[in-house]
């Protein structure tokens, strides 16, 4: 379809959907969930161009996605997935959605559509797992993108997902990440740059226990993202804080001020389908996601979770 940034689109009617899908409610390894069926016959906004996205499971690296995109405001709300509140951007293969006219069309209603749907929200090996497009993307994407396929880059300015001098900026972080990646592996110790630190050089402080802390943060509040070293100041070696990691892409929000959006009580492992519940507090803010810069501009603009340690109120 040759969609960019920007283009009108409206999400076919639910006979059109459930006649791309398999018997699991996919199409090519992709879900389609059923909170995204609130959407068919709805005009949105492409907010990015999905023909890549980061492997957070087996961290290969970037997975190559095809004829897809995210829409503007159509993030996951959990619901018939136990109430996840990761809050992802949905992904829209390009048959669930055609290029808006003048005139909506009339979305044809099909009874059958969510029945289908509730059937992939479960591992087929084990019911007491969901599954969803997150739990699911290694399927869905397969192949690997390495950083020398240079045509993503081309596509990211093409399709207005990213500027000229910002792709340019991902290109060199992600090549600089891998030299060091390489130096530790094949270089003694002596010889590596910065202990052999990806850009951004965060060096965690602690080597025991890490501490938590409580400020009974609720939605609306304004709060400051705490400094870089007081943050690292409360990560073990492993970059995790009761468990939850801290990353170069997050220490970019340093110092800025944002609101609280949501306590996260509850979100899926996408490794294994599992539904975590939060034994220390987190929270999200408002307007705060994943840029993509230390990750070749993947598109998927996580959430990230904050812990409350890591803020302080305004």
């Amino acid at each position: 379809m040759d969609l960019k940034v920007g283009d009108v689109v409206e999400v076919r009617g639910e006979a059109e959907i459930r006649a791309t899908l398999d018997e699991r409610g996919e199409l090519d390894g992709l879900p389609f969930m059923p909170e995204m069926a609130a959407y068919c016959g709805k005009r949105l906004t492409v907010h990015k161009v999905a023909h890549k996205l980061c492997d957070t499971q087996t961290r290969t690296g970037l997975r190559r996605m095809e004829r897809a995109v995210h829409l503007a405001g159509a993030r996951c709300d959990g619901s018939a997935h136990g109430g996840c509140q990761t809050a992802c951007s949905m992904y829209w293969k390009e048959a669930w959605i055609k290029r808006a006219d003048d005139t909506p069309s009339a979305a044809e209603p099909d009874s059958r559509l969510l029945p289908l749907l509730q059937i992939g929200t479960r591992k087929p090996d084990d019911p007491d797992r969901y599954a969803c497009q997150a739990t699911e993307l290694l399927r869905a994407a397969p192949v690997c993108l390495p950083v020398r396929s240079m045509g993503q880059y081309v596509t990211d300015v093409r399709t207005g997902n990213a500027g000229l001098l910002r792709t340019l900026q991902a290109l060199l972080i992600g090549v600089f990440d891998r030299l060091q990646d390489v130096s530790k592996r094949v270089l003694p110790r002596w010889m590596w740059f910065r202990e052999g630190r990806r850009w951004g050089f965060l060096k965690p402080a602690l080597h025991g226990r890490t501490p938590a802390a409580s400020l009974g943060l609720r939605p609306g509040e304004l709060v400051r993202v705490r400094s870089k070293e007081e943050i690292l100041a409360t990560l073990n070696q492993q970059m995790l804080n009761r468990g939850m990691g801290f990353e170069e892409e997050m220490s970019r929000w340093c110092g800025h001020v944002a609101r609280v959006q949501t306590r996260v009580e509850r979100c899926i492992d996408e490794r294994t389908g599992e539904l975590l519940t939060m034994k220390t507090p987190c929270v999200t803010l408002e307007g705060v996601v994943c840029q993509g810069l230390h990750s070749l501009n993947c598109p998927r603009e996580f959430v990230p979770f904050w812990r409350e340690i890591w803020l302080e109120r305004v």
